[in-house]
């Protein structure tokens, strides 16, 4: 009977114990996944940012060689990161698509002149670097128009900047009940054994002796909790890989061993500061509160 008993305690410690890890691992797995987004949010803001095209209208008396001449020079420009040369019949082409096909019925001659499609690279993409990038090609005598739209620049900033924040809230946030869970989850997990803690006080063992263990298994939990969930991510992401190619355009991988860091080092916090609370406070429970 004693042994069936030692059986049955056994699996009931080992299923509390694969609970507890599997419900860290999940936890931590959101953090990666808000982590993941944060670290990444300059990534996407630059992306969006430099495929903002702007249009370089040239005079109607430029030809086409003295204009794909004229966008080797700008493309040069530090402030320039993509030039791309629209002809005449690729502008009528453009613009058949947007007015109808006999639009060019009311004029004598073409009045669409060969143009540049430019995009700035990302920290040029602001009201005040926009206007210094125009003035600049303006400048140049072949250049009849630069065109953008000042509104949507600004725009673009604002949104870039409200998704910042609320992705860093978010995690914050998230931080903080996850926090919340894992301790609730190792504080019901330690809670269990609050008889073996107050025999190991009534013997005489000392606090850090007593801490020592459940610190020890707790860091552990932490850790391999952590490689669940990293590994969950990685899943994720090779996934999103196949599904969406478009999002490895945006996002940095390069950033993933940040973002493992940061679930890595959440998972052995949270637990290891959770274990140490929940084993201090038991350690100062009388036996009468014990059973409460």
């Amino acid at each position: 009977m004693r042994n069936k008993e030692r059986g049955i305690i056994g699996r009931r410690l080992r299923n509390a114990y694969l609970s507890t890890i599997i419900s860290i691992s999940l936890v931590l797995l959101l953090v990666g996944t808000a982590s993941l987004l944060l670290v990444n949010a300059r990534s996407v803001s630059d992306y969006f940012k430099e495929n903002m095209r702007i249009s370089v209208m040239m005079k109607q008396n430029v030809g086409e060689k003295a204009a794909r001449d004229f966008m080797l020079d700008l493309s040069a420009e530090r402030y320039i990161k993509s030039a791309e040369f629209i002809s005449v019949e690729q502008g009528e082409r453009e613009m058949a698509d947007m007015l109808g096909e006999d639009f060019l019925d009311v004029f004598e001659s073409s009045p669409i002149p060969v143009s540049i499609d430019v995009t700035l690279k990302a920290d040029y993409v602001s009201a005040d670097s926009l206007d210094m990038v125009k003035s600049e090609i303006s400048e140049c005598p072949m250049v009849d128009e630069v065109v953008y739209q000042p509104s949507l620049v600004e725009a673009l900033n604002a949104n870039l900047s409200r998704i910042s924040l609320v992705l860093g809230i978010f995690t914050a946030l998230l931080l903080f009940v996850s926090f919340v869970l894992i301790n609730n989850t190792i504080r019901l997990n330690i809670y269990a054994r609050r008889f073996t803690i107050h025999t190991m006080k009534l013997v005489g063992a000392t606090r850090s002796f007593i801490r020592a263990p459940f610190l020890l298994q707790s860091a552990f939990q932490g850790i391999f909790s952590a490689m669940l969930a990293i590994l969950g991510l990685i899943a994720l992401l090779f996934f999103i890989r196949n599904e969406v190619m478009q999002l490895f355009e945006i996002f940095s991988l390069k950033l993933l061993l940040l973002v493992i860091g940061i679930v890595l080092v959440s998972g052995l916090l949270i637990c290891v500061a959770s274990t140490w609370f929940v084993v201090n406070r038991l350690l100062s429970l009388d036996k009468d509160d014990l059973y409460y």
